[in-house]
């Protein structure tokens, strides 16, 4: 199998995986990355956009629908008062902690056929390619009572 092949299937593989944790936390795959999204920190709605890949009407919906459900709350940007940025909300924060530990756990199993210097060599080789490609943070690194899950 050809690199193009490979990272187009395990790209496939990863978002059924995030979509099926998802659907156990009852949230839409888009809500559920909005939500890891903001872990960090609260995000104003053009950087957002930019590290989601989403227009500013899709982006607005998203938001919208995650606010109904009190996952998410809009608030002044501190620096300009006419800007907003998105904060996750205590029931948010709650949630999302559990949705993320999930998703590493089922993340992590994937490669659990190789052994630890092929798993580091597979994180190495990957992560450069994300590096190279100036991929946004999108998804933090996992807690170490995540990593290596599989192989306990």
């Amino acid at each position: 199998m050809g690199v193009v092949t490979a990272l187009v299937r395990s790209s496939f593989l990863v978002n059924a995986v995030y979509a099926q944790v998802s659907r156990q936390f009852g949230l839409p795959p888009q809500q559920g990355q909005l939500l890891c999204v903001l872990m960090p920190q609260p995000y104003g709605m053009s950087e957002l956009g930019a590290m989601l890949g989403l227009a500013k009407s899709s982006l607005t919906g998203l938001v919208d629908r995650t606010a109904q459900r009190g996952l998410v709350r809009r608030e002044a940007e501190p620096q300009d008062a006419r800007a907003v940025r998105v904060a996750l909300t205590e029931e948010g924060r709650v949630l999302v902690d559990e949705f993320y530990e999930a998703t590493c756990r089922a993340i992590e199993v994937l490669p659990s056929g190789l052994d630890e210097p092929d798993r580091d060599r597979l994180a190495e080789l990957l992560a450069r390619v994300v590096r190279d490609n100036e991929v946004p943070a999108v998804f933090v690194e996992a807690p170490a009572s995540v990593q290596r899950y599989s192989t306990r």
